[in-house]
């Protein structure tokens, strides 16, 4: 018979538990623990609770409080200014603390990740600033880029960017920074793509900078990333070097054009003004004169029209009187008086200049008389006598 049959002795033959008849006793199990637990903090034996196991029970309840106490101050934290402190609970984001002494329930319950939103971070794409310089530093990879002519450029950008939210930019995107340099080369390409080459070379270099700007801005926007772009700065656009030297040939040609169109474009602001100024100064002078010519003629004509009626009123004291205006103002340009009489073989010589040099001053006066008187007589010589003639030469009116 077996012995777990019925009727069997129940004996265990590999335990040897057959003979027990009742389970364990729990009040002796729960004892022996105690008396384990009093040995560790230095109580004496288990049965009876004395002074020593009091005292232990104590100083464990104190060792709990402490322990409580510096973990509750261990939730005690500072945020430094221009930095955002993101709070979670278990992983999950609970809030965002400006700078100053905050707290929160301390490891393991709530953590806090201190996020610095005024820093200045930068990504360069097309290049790296550690090597010797730019060209050595090139990534053409991230450089070289398509036109829409078909054209190869090489284009360097470096981005600048700050931390605008710190929740987005913790928890929207596992990776900021490499998710901004791949959005940076896709909005690159897009735009250098839709622009031609000698558009990115030259002239269009801010408005490509101002267009990549924009869509990298819209771009990290729509992916909720909490990245503010605050500056894109292209640090060199230029052909491949195979046909680098070409290039510069081609922008200095232009850029000679550009000159030579400015200096001619100063000339001509130059020289027009003043062919303006001195063809009004022609007309003016030609209005002037006209007006002068016409002004005389008019006096001329009037004084004429005068003459006449008073020739017609005495034509023989007119006559002289005009033979006597024309004789003076002839002979008042004169300094020498030569008179031929009809008939005889000498000729008459007054040396005026001469005798007026020869005279006093107070007697100038005098002279200038007796010079006047000599032309009247003269004068009144050639009206008596029609075959005078009288030669002169040029004298001031006063004779001298």
């Amino acid at each position: 018979m077996s012995w777990n049959e019925p009727g069997g002795d129940k004996k265990d033959p590999w335990s040897g538990r057959g003979d027990q008849k009742t389970p364990p006793d729990l009040d002796e199990a729960i004892r022996s623990l105690q008396e384990k637990l009093g040995k560790i903090f230095g109580g004496g034996r288990g049965g009876s609770r004395g002074p020593t196991e009091g005292a232990s029970m104590k100083a464990i309840g104190f060792f709990i409080a402490g322990a409580l106490l510096l973990w509750g101050l261990s939730g005690f934290y500072i945020v430094d200014e221009g930095n955002h402190g993101v709070e979670r609970r278990f992983g999950k984001y609970i809030a965002t603390t400006q700078s100053g002494l905050n707290w929160h329930f301390p490891v393991p319950i709530e953590t806090v990740d201190i996020i610095n939103v005024r820093q200045q971070r930068f990504i360069e794409v097309g290049y790296r600033s550690g090597g010797s310089d730019q060209s050595r530093g090139s990534v053409p990879k991230e450089a070289l880029m398509l036109t829409k002519d078909e054209n190869i450029v090489d284009v360097r950008l470096a981005v600048q960017y700050q931390v605008k939210n710190a929740k987005d930019f913790l928890f929207n995107v596992v990776n900021p920074a490499a998710t901004l340099k791949q959005v940076i080369e896709s909005a690159q390409r897009g735009v250098v793509g839709s622009s031609t080459m000698d558009f990115v070379l030259t002239e269009g270099r801010s408005e490509v900078v101002a267009q990549i700007k924009k869509e990298i801005q819209d771009i990290m926007d729509y992916y909720q990333s909490g990245v503010q772009i605050t500056s894109v700065n292209l640090q060199d656009a230029q052909p491949p070097e195979q046909v680098q030297n070409a290039f510069e040939d081609a922008i200095k040609s232009r850029e000679d054009q550009q000159r030579l169109i400015n200096e001619a474009e100063a000339y001509s602001n130059d020289v027009v003004p003043k062919a303006r100024g001195a063809a009004a100064r022609k007309i003016q002078e030609a209005e002037g004169y006209k007006e002068q010519v016409i002004a005389q003629a008019e006096g001329e004509a009037s004084r004429f029209s005068q003459l006449l009626a008073e020739y017609k009123k005495a034509p023989d004291v007119t006559r002289k009187r005009l033979y006597l205006e024309s004789m003076e103002s002839v002979l008042t340009e004169s300094n020498t008086v030569l008179i031929d009489v009809k008939g005889g073989n000498n000729l008459l010589y007054l040396p005026l200049d001469k005798i007026i040099e020869r005279q006093p001053q107070p007697s100038l006066q005098k002279t200038e008389t007796a010079q006047s008187s000599v032309h009247e007589s003269a004068a009144d010589e050639v009206e008596d006598q029609p075959g005078l003639r009288t030669i002169t030469r040029g004298r001031d009116a006063r004779g001298r």
